[in-house]
């Protein structure tokens, strides 16, 4: 299987290229944003959205400099989301590095998100191809609505897996087609493949989130960068305990469901919820979601012909489900 180091080894220059890019369109006459930025980019992440958005046009074609442009506008506006939700979160860690508004001030870290937002724009732009311009503007909407949608669910108490599986389409799916949408369109590809790979896009978003929504019942703070059950605590309700909510046959399920309902959880009730959880199979019946995801998505690319593009996408896929932070 290939790994995800070999899957970043074989477009390395394409990922220079992206980074380069990035830093030169990030850079401005303002001193204090350019300090800012410069430290803000000092780590990089695994740029799995990016490498998709390559992936996809070599699918069809090779990567071309409108395919960086369109990558860079991805990857910006994705860092932008980071940056804002950092504010929300009040998250004083990102990457194990401090989170701009950890440093400077919350004033300056939206602002921040903005500038970065505007840069994203101006990359969609460059492509010269409207398409690309509207799959960026339809994507910010997209990830402001899925995290709106997921705060009003959890005022309200709304934890179907349904809604779940609409909220997670909108705040982490819709980012990951919108990269094999702007990947297909940056060098020309449409039709029956685009909407292959967008669908297939679809899934690995849906298995991305919840990997990350397991995180929080089962991994150290020092993995995932924040407090386990900080979903709980914040009244979001992820496919752990939806399921079990709805499925345990434990005779405190009925006071799980009242405890669920609670604003303000101290530690221990966190901890109650999280252990009825595993007890009820939630951890297990996220993980056979994510293996029918898999399975789809391979039947997805099993349609394209076999090649180093298709064995990519699929270790992609296999990386999410078992990466451990």
């Amino acid at each position: 299987m290939t790994t995800l180091e070999e899957i970043q080894n074989s477009i390395h220059d394409e990922l220079q290229a992206l980074n380069q890019r990035i830093e030169e369109q990030l850079e401005s006459s303002n001193s204090l944003i350019n300090t800012i930025v410069k430290n803000y980019l000092k780590v990089v992440g695994k740029q799995i959205r990016p490498i998709i958005v390559m992936l996809s046009a070599k699918m069809f074609s090779e990567v071309s400099p409108r395919v960086i442009s369109g990558a860079a506008a991805v990857e910006l506006l994705h860092n932008s989301s980071l940056i804002h939700d950092d504010v929300v979160d009040e998250s004083k860690l990102r990457r194990g590095q401090p989170t701009v508004n950890s440093v400077w001030d919350n004033h300056i870290a939206v602002l921040i998100g903005d500038y970065f937002v505007s840069v994203a724009l101006q990359q969609a732009i460059s492509t010269g191809d409207i398409r690309i311009i509207e799959t960026i503007s339809e994507l910010g909407k997209l990830l402001s609505q899925g995290e709106l949608d997921q705060i009003y669910n959890a005022r309200y108490h709304t934890i179907t897996e349904e809604a779940y599986f609409e909220i997670i389409d909108r705040k982490t799916a819709s980012l990951f087609v919108a990269c094999a949408r702007i990947g297909c369109y940056s060098v020309g590809a449409d039709g029956e493949g685009l909407g292959k790979l967008s669908y297939f896009a679809k899934l690995l978003g849906e298995c991305f989130q919840i990997k990350d929504d397991i995180f929080d019942y089962l991994a150290s703070d020092s993995q995932i960068g924040k407090p386990v059950g900080n979903d709980l605590r914040e009244g979001k309700i992820t496919l752990p305990l939806i399921y079990a909510l709805k499925n345990s046959t434990l005779p405190e399920r009925e006071q799980m469901i009242e405890l669920s309902r609670t604003e303000d959880l101290n530690d221990a009730d966190i901890r109650k919820l999280i252990d009825f959880a595993i007890a009820s199979g939630g951890i297990d019946y996220s993980y056979a979601v994510m293996q029918r995801l898999r399975d789809e998505a391979a039947t997805i690319i099993g349609s394209f012909t076999e090649s180093d593009v298709t064995r990519a996408f699929m270790s992609i896929f296999d990386y999410i489900i078992d990466r451990d932070k």
